[in-house]
């Protein structure tokens, strides 16, 4: 399977730094970036679950005025939040639910911005939740309930199903500020399961969640929250596990 522009550009993967427009202001965010660029990080990630937020695409372009180099991507909540200031789109079919708002609906109404910005990559992505021991806000919003932590089998069906789609890349996530990330006997399933780049996510807190996530077979290991509590500085280490 041919890997996506953007996720070419990040080489052999690593860390995935999310950016909340919700609890981010321009001047933090372009700080991060600019760490996150220098400590060696794979990728920017813009969004969040409820779409809500300040000038996204203020934002968005101080994220690309910080760190040119790394892939801008944006995470998407709805159609209506698409932006053409990002590289790429993440354009996420939760197929571990069972809402069709976001199975398909959220997708076709994305069409005519696509149209309209050709630039902009997309990148099918199979989006998997998985129970991360609390109700996130991926859960609420979405009104789908999350796969098993302990049925591996069961996750990596939804994938090879998303895959015989032909969908390009996966997303697994325990959603933000779980209790648990996802674990890696679920990630070594997921990552037999897919065939383009995978993204985990959601409770990571350390380095050593993330060198586990990595060790399991994730290409990029999605941060956010963690971050958003330690700033710039809780940069360094997270990248340094990520590295292959």
């Amino acid at each position: 399977m041919k890997i996506p522009a953007a996720l070419a550009r990040a080489g052999s993967g690593g860390l995935a730094v999310l950016v909340d427009p919700a609890r981010t202001v321009a001047a933090d965010a372009a700080e991060l970036a600019k760490r996150a660029a220098g400590e060696g990080a794979a990728v920017l990630l813009l969004g969040n679950s409820f779409g809500d937020g300040g000038d996204v695409a203020a934002l968005a372009r101080a994220l690309r005025a910080a760190a040119p180099a790394l892939p801008l991507l944006q995470f998407p909540a709805t159609a209506a939040q698409l932006l053409s200031e990002v590289d790429a789109v993440l354009f996420l079919s939760l197929i571990s639910g069972r809402n069709a708002q976001y199975l398909i609906e959220e997708q076709v109404r994305a069409v005519p911005f696509f149209e309209r910005h050709p630039e902009v990559e997309v990148i099918a992505t199979a989006y998997c939740l998985v129970d991360g021991g609390r109700v996130t806000s991926v859960e609420s919003v979405s009104q789908t309930r999350p796969l098993p932590a302990d049925k591996p089998e069961l996750l990596a069906a939804h994938i090879r199903a998303g895959m015989m789609l032909g969908l390009q890349a996966t997303y697994v996530d325990a959603g933000s500020g779980a209790s648990r990330a996802v674990s890696p006997e679920m990630i070594r399933a997921a990552r037999a399961a897919a065939r383009g780049p995978l993204f985990v996510g959601g409770g990571v807190h350390s380095a050593d969640g993330v060198r586990a996530a990595r060790e399991a077979g994730a290409d990029f290991v999605v941060v956010g929250t963690r971050l958003e509590q330690g700033g710039a500085r809780a940069v360094r280490d997270l990248a340094l596990a990520a590295r292959p």
